[in-house]
C-alpha cells in the first residue's frame, strides 16, 4: 500500500447551522447525503455551466468542529473562499481557508484495517483509493499509522493518470471546461436528481440532449510525452490538447467524433510531431451515465 502527500492540494473548511443548504444551493454534488467518514466528487460551476474548480468533500464529526471540509487545488483554495464568502449573503455559515494547516494524503493500493480521523473514499474511482486530511507534518504519521509506504507525490501522479481522473490545470483549463468535458458526469461528480445549484441549467441539457462532443480520454504513448496543451492531430486536422503523462500514459482532451472518424478511417493521432494512441476506443462511444448515486 502507498501513501502521499499532495503538495498541491489545499483544504477550504465551511461551518454553520445552513451549511448544508447553502453548499446544495451552490454545488453540482448533492451535499445532502454527505456524513463523515463518506466523501463526494463535485464542482462550483459558472452560470454558463463551466467548472470555477472541482474538489472532494466530507463532512466533519464534531469531534474536529463539524462542517464541511473541501479537498481542493491549493492555488484556489483561498479564491474558492473568497466565492463562497460572496455567495453567502445573510447565510448563517464561517468559511475559511484551511490550507496552511491541513492538507491530503492520498492513499491506494490497499485495504486499511484502522483508519484515521478525516478518512473517506475517493468517490470517483474505487482504485483512487483514500484521502485522509492531516497536516504535513503529520504525513509520515499518518502512513505509519495505516500501514501504508509514504512515497513521492509523483507516484500518485502517475497513478491517477493511469485510472484516467482529470486535474484542472493541467488536464483542462479552469473556467473553460463544462463537467461532461472532464467526465464528472462518469466520475460520480454531477447530481442529476437534486435540486438546483449554480449552472445546472446548461449541465442538465448537455446531459439530456447528449450534446457533449469533446471529453477527456487516456492515451498511450509510444516513447517520451508531449507537452502538456500540445495539439492533437489526425493527420492535419486538430482534435484535441494533450493534458498530463506519466510512465507512457497520459491524458488528453479529445473531440470524440472526430478521433471516431479518424480511427475509422485509419488515422493517426500525433502530438507535437509524437505519436500517441486511444487507450481504449470505446471510450470514444460511451454513453453518459444518467444518474449519480
Amino acid at each position: 500500500m502507498k501513501a502521499a502527500f499532495l503538495p498541491d492540494r489545499g483544504v477550504v473548511k465551511v461551518t454553520g447551522e445552513t451549511a448544508r443548504d447553502f453548499l446544495n444551493g451552490l454545488v453540482t454534488t448533492d451535499v445532502a447525503r454527505l456524513q463523515p467518514g463518506l466523501g463526494r466528487f463535485g464542482a462550483l460551476l459558472t452560470p454558463q455551466g463551466k467548472i470555477v474548480v472541482d474538489f472532494l468533500i466530507t463532512e466533519a464529526p464534531s469531534g474536529h468542529g463539524g462542517g464541511f471540509l473541501i479537498d481542493c487545488p491549493k492555488v484556489l483554495a483561498q479564491a474558492l473562499t473568497d466565492k463562497l464568502s460572496f455567495y453567502r449573503l445573510r447565510a448563517n455559515v464561517g468559511i475559511e481557508n484551511l490550507s496552511d494547516s491541513l492538507g491530503v494524503l492520498a492513499v491506494w493500493d490497499g485495504d486499511v484495517a484502522l483508519k484515521p480521523d478525516l478518512t473517506f473514499t475517493d468517490p470517483r474511482n474505487a482504485n483512487l483509493g483514500l484521502r485522509i486530511l492531516v497536516p504535513a507534518e503529520l504525513a509520515q504519521k499518518a502512513a505509519d499509522l495505516i500501514g501504508a509506504e509514504l512515497v513521492d507525490s509523483s507516484a500518485y501522479e502517475a497513478h491517477r493518470i493511469a485510472v484516467g481522473a482529470p486535474r484542472g490545470g493541467l488536464d483542462f483549463i479552469y473556467g473553460d471546461a463544462f463537467p461532461h468535458e472532464t467526465n464528472m458526469d462518469r466520475l460520480s461528480g454531477v447530481d442529476f436528481d437534486k435540486g438546483c445549484y449554480i449552472g445546472q441549467e446548461v449541465v442538465s441539457r448537455m446531459q439530456h440532449r447528449g450534446t457533449a462532443r469533446t471529453r477527456t480520454v487516456r492515451v498511450l504513448l509510444d516513447g517520451p510525452a508531449p507537452e502538456v496543451g500540445s495539439t492533437v492531430l489526425a493527420g492535419d486536422k486538430s482534435v484535441g490538447t494533450m493534458g498530463s503523462a506519466a510512465d507512457r500514459r497520459a491524458l488528453a482532451l479529445i473531440r470524440i467524433d472526430r478521433a471516431g472518424e479518424a480511427l475509422e478511417a485509419g488515422t493517426p493521432l500525433t502530438a507535437g510531431g509524437l505519436s500517441i494512441h486511444i487507450a481504449e476506443p470505446d471510450e470514444l462511444r460511451l454513453k453518459p451515465k444518467q444518474t449519480v448515486a
